[in-house]
C-alpha cells in the first residue's frame, strides 16, 4: 500500500494540501479523516474542481469537498467482493477496520496479496482388518513355501500426523497417545532408543536436512491388532514426503515403513500392514522372494455396504507383544501343524477373494472361521483360554465366524454375523464387558496434504498442541 499520509487527509486540511497529496499518490483519490482518525468520506480531483467552480479557493477546507457516500469494504472480507466493486462501480476501494480506520487500499492496478502463510504438512493413514492369510506374509514363510497371500481392507480409523519445518535444526516430537515429548538439538542428537523409538527410527531413515516439529495422534489403542505401527510410520513418511520435490511413490513409502520397523528396530512381523495402509481399500496381496504384488479388489458398493452391516469389531483388551508371537511362529514354522495351517490360510484366502467378488458374504463368514482355526495352529501364543472363551461365546450368540486381528494375544476380534442377528451379538458381548463398534470401510489409503496458517495465528496454533504437565 502507498504511504498512508498520501492516501488520507484530515477534513480540516486545506484544498491546497489535498492537491499535493493527490499528485503524490497517483490514484486520484484521498480518504478524509475526522479528528479521531475514522474515514468519513472520499475526495477526488473532480470533487474539488467542481466545488471550486462554485467559488471556493485552495485555502478553504477539505470538508467542503467530501463525498460521504463512498464505497468501501471491511477488513477480512471476501476478496471477490472487492473485485466486484472494482469491476462495476469504482477504481479504488478502501479497506476499513471495525472502527472505520484505513487498513489498506485496492485498485484495478494494485491488489495487495496477503503475506505468505506458514505451511504445515498433514497426513492421515487408515488401519486395516485382515480377512485371511495373516502369517503367510512373514518373510521366512513365503520364501520357503512358494509365496504368501493375504486379503485385507482399510477401515475408517486413522493415525494423524502434522509436520512443521523449522528454520533451525531443532527437533521436537510429541505423541498425544503416549503423552510423551522427545526433543533434540539436531538429528544426530535424536538417539535411537527410549521413548517413541519407532518414530525416531522413521525419522533416522528419512534423514531430514531441517529441524521440525512433529505431532502424532491415533484413533485406536496400542496393541489393537490393526497394524497400528505401520499406520503411524506411514503417516510420518507421508508428511515428510509433502516437502519433497521428487516424491516417493506408494510402494516406496510402504517399503520405508517396513524397513524402519522390521529392519532398523528389528521388530519381527509381516509385510501386509505397510501396504494396506498406504494403498487403502480392499486388496489381495501376494508375497514372493523377488516381489510383492498388490491387487485391488473392485467390489460392488452394495457388497461393501452389506459387508459393513455383517461385521462387528469387539475389543478384548491390549494384545501381547506381536514381535514375541512372530518370533514363536518363526521357531515353529517347519513343524507339520504350522506348515499345514499356513497352507490352509492360503487356500482360504483364495476362496474368500472369490466369494467377496461375487457378494457371497455368508460363505466368507464361514471361511473366516476356518482361517481363525488355522491361524491358531501357527503359534500357541496367538490365542488363550480367555480368547477362546470369547470366540465360543460369540458363536453361541449369532457369530458365523470371526478372527482375532493382528498377530494375536489380544486387541480386536472381527466377527461376521447375519445382519438381523447383529444387535443380539453386540448386546451379548457388551453384557460381558466388551466394547463393540461398527466397521466402516475406507477406500483411500495414506492421504497427505499441506495446510496454511496465517503468520498471525501460527503461534496460537502451535501453543494449542503443547503438552500439559501430568
Amino acid at each position: 500500500m502507498a504511504d498512508k499520509n498520501d492516501l488520507t487527509i484530515a477534513e480540516t486540511e486545506t484544498i491546497e494540501e489535498a492537491f499535493r497529496r493527490l499528485n503524490a499518490n497517483m490514484l486520484g483519490i484521498l480518504f478524509a479523516q475526522d479528528a479521531s482518525g475514522r474515514i468519513v468520506g472520499a475526495v477526488t480531483d473532480g470533487d474539488i474542481r467542481r466545488r471550486m467552480l462554485t467559488g471556493i479557493t485552495i485555502q478553504d477546507r477539505v470538508v467542503s469537498c467530501i463525498n460521504r457516500n463512498f464505497v468501501w469494504a471491511p477488513t477480512g472480507g471476501p476478496r471477490e467482493q472487492i473485485l466486484k466493486l472494482l469491476d462495476q462501480r469504482v477504481h479504488v476501494v478502501p479497506i476499513l477496520d471495525g472502527e472505520g480506520r484505513l487498513v489498506d487500499v485496492f485498485s484495478r492496478e494494485l491488489f495487495n496479496l496477503s503475506e505468505e502463510s506458514e505451511v504445515f504438512a498433514r497426513a492421515r493413514s487408515p488401519v486395516r482388518v485382515s480377512f485371511s492369510g495373516g502369517g503367510t506374509d512373514l518373510t521366512h514363510y513365503f520364501v520357503a513355501n512358494d509365496g504368501g497371500a493375504v486379503i485385507s481392507a482399510t477401515i475408517k480409523m486413522y493415525a494423524h500426523a502434522t509436520l512443521r519445518r523449522r528454520s533451525d535444526p531443532t527437533i521436537r516430537i510429541y505423541s498425544h497417545d503416549f503423552r510423551r515429548t522427545v526433543e533434540a538439538d539436531n538429528l544426530a542428537e535424536l538417539g535411537t532408543g527410549g521413548d517413541l523409538a519407532l518414530i525416531k527410527s522413521v525419522v533416522r531413515l528419512i534423514k531430514p536436512t531441517y529441524g521440525f516439529e512433529l505431532e502424532l495422534s491415533a484413533d485406536f489403542p496400542v496393541g489393537s491388532g490393526l497394524g497400528g505401527s505401520a499406520v503411524v510410520s506411514s503417516a510420518i513418511i507421508g508428511c515428510f514426503n509433502e516437502f519433497r520435490s521428487d516424491q516417493w511413490d506408494r510402494h516406496e513409502i510402504a517399503e520405508m515403513a517396513f524397513q524402519a520397523e522390521r529392519l532398523m528396530l528389528n521388530i519381527p512381523g509381516g509385510w501386509q500392514d505397510q501396504y494396506a495402509t498406504v494403498f487403502g481399500g480392499f486388496n489381495h496381496m501376494e508375497f514372493f522372494s523377488d516381489q510383492n504384488t498388490i491387487v485391488p479388489l473392485r467390489l460392488d458398493p452394495n457388497i461393501i455396504a452389506e459387508l459393513e452391516e455383517s461385521l462387528v469389531l469387539c475389543y478384548v483388551g491390549s494384545g501381547r507383544d506381536s514381535g514375541a508371537i512372530h518370533r514363536d511362529q518363526k521357531a515353529r514354522h517347519e513343524t507339520s501343524d504350522a506348515v499345514a495351517a499356513a497352507a490352509k490360510q492360503k487356500e482360504v484366502t483364495r476362496d474368500i477373494r472369490r466369494h467377496l467378488l461375487r457378494g457371497q458374504l455368508l460363505e466368507c463368514g464361514r471361511l473366516i472361521d476356518e482361517a481363525w482355526h488355522a491361524k491358531r495352529k501357527l503359534s500357541s501364543k496367538i490365542s488363550s483360554d480367555v480368547i477362546d472363551a470369547i470366540y465360543d461365546f460369540a458363536k453361541q450368540h449369532g457369530a458365523v465366524g470371526g478372527k482375532l486381528l493382528g498377530a494375536g494375544g489380544g486387541g480386536y476380534f472381527m466377527f461376521f454375523v447375519r445382519p438381523f442377528e447383529r444387535y443380539q451379538l453386540i448386546a451379548a458381548l457388551e453384557q460381558q464387558g466388551h466394547s463393540c463398534s461398527r466397521i466402516m470401510f475406507e477406500e483411500n489409503g495414506l492421504r497427505t496434504w499441506k495446510s496454511r496458517f496465517p503468520s498471525s495465528t501460527r503461534q496460537d496454533a502451535i501453543a494449542a498442541v503443547q503438552p500439559k504437565d501430568h
